[in-house]
This record gives C-alpha cells, sequence and structure tokens, in this order.
C-alpha cells in the first residue's frame, strides 16, 4: 500500500494495519524458517509497509489527532 493511503486511514485502522504487518512478518520468518522459501522481496516489502504505518502513526500522535 502507498503512504497515501495510510494518511486517510484513522489511528485505530492503521493500529489493526499494523498489528496484520506484524503477523505478516512474524509468518514469512516462520516459513523461512520452516525450510519454506517465500518470495525474498516479500520482506522488504513488508519491512517498509511498517515503517510507513508507525510514521503516519507517530506524525499523528505529534498532532494530537
Amino acid at each position: 500500500m502507498k503512504f497515501e493511503d495510510y494518511k486517510k486511514k484513522t489511528n485505530q485502522e492503521l493500529s489493526e494495519e499494523l498489528k496484520k504487518l506484524m503477523k505478516e512478518k512474524f509468518d514469512l520468518r516462520m516459513q523461512r524458517g520452516s525450510g519454506l522459501n517465500p518470495k525474498p522481496h516479500l520482506f522488504s516489502v513488508n519491512k517498509k509497509n511498517i515503517a510507513r504505518v508507525k510514521t503516519i502513526l507517530s506524525e499523528n500522535k505529534k498532532n494530537g489527532k
């Protein structure tokens, strides 16, 4: 998802999205550990999406939203 799409969401929606992304990150790590080979680019895509959500949440916190 793009940064602009995340900006349109509320804090609660962003928190839920963050939980979903963290679970996805965990699942990817478990797949790699169990011998399955998930697509390597998914790790970086997931990491960037987590950073986007955290950035927006911190901006909203600073701005009092």
